[in-house]
């Protein structure tokens, strides 16, 4: 049994602009990297073996502020968010306001939800290898919290395109054998 504490990256320039940004890389807002650094002291005490993190500017940047020099820092590209392809840097509305038309079909240029939430899974796959027994933190994105809503908590992908992001301070996960 592996658990994961999963956080999203701290808020980003284009978050406060109302842009979604994909795969681009982003950068942390002045808001951002205070939060980064909240991150850090919430979590001082949470028994966390290392950090894994999408490897995203915007994500890295979270992960670093909120952990450098205390804990390994992993950074993985299947972590990162879902690749909205020609869309990438387009409104949060054109992006996500159309995102079930996205579930099965590609982003134009980019890839699908279930793709994505693919893409995340298969990091989930090697976790128990290397971190049975421990205790790690993900820092990604929307579409990292839905694969491991899918795969770990049994929420359907479809039930999660629907929901409006709230954000909260960490979701936990507990990765059985059993799971992948």
């Amino acid at each position: 049994m592996t658990q994961i504490v999963f956080e999203t990256h701290s808020i980003s320039e284009d978050n406060e602009v109302g842009v979604a940004t994909g795969w681009l890389p982003g950068r942390l807002s002045s808001e951002g990297r205070e939060l980064a650094a909240d991150l850090g002291r919430r979590r001082s005490e949470d028994g966390l073996a290392a950090v894994f993190s999408s490897d995203l500017t915007r994500a890295v940047e979270t992960a670093s502020i909120a952990f450098g020099g205390r804990l390994p820092i992993l950074l993985d590209w299947r972590l990162r968010e879902c690749d909205y392809g020609d869309w990438n840097g387009h409104s949060r509305e054109q992006v996500h306001d159309r995102r079930r038309d996205f579930l099965d079909q590609r982003y134009p240029g980019g890839e699908s939800w279930r793709a994505a939430t693919a893409r995340v899974a298969g990091f989930l796959d090697g976790l128990p290898a290397r971190w049975s027994g421990r205790r790690v933190l993900v820092i990604g994105h929307l579409a990292t919290r839905w694969a491991f809503d899918e795969v770990l908590a049994g929420v359907p992908l479809e039930n999660s395109l629907d929901e409006d992001f709230t954000w909260r301070p960490g979701w936990e996960y507990v990765l059985t054998p059993t799971d992948r």
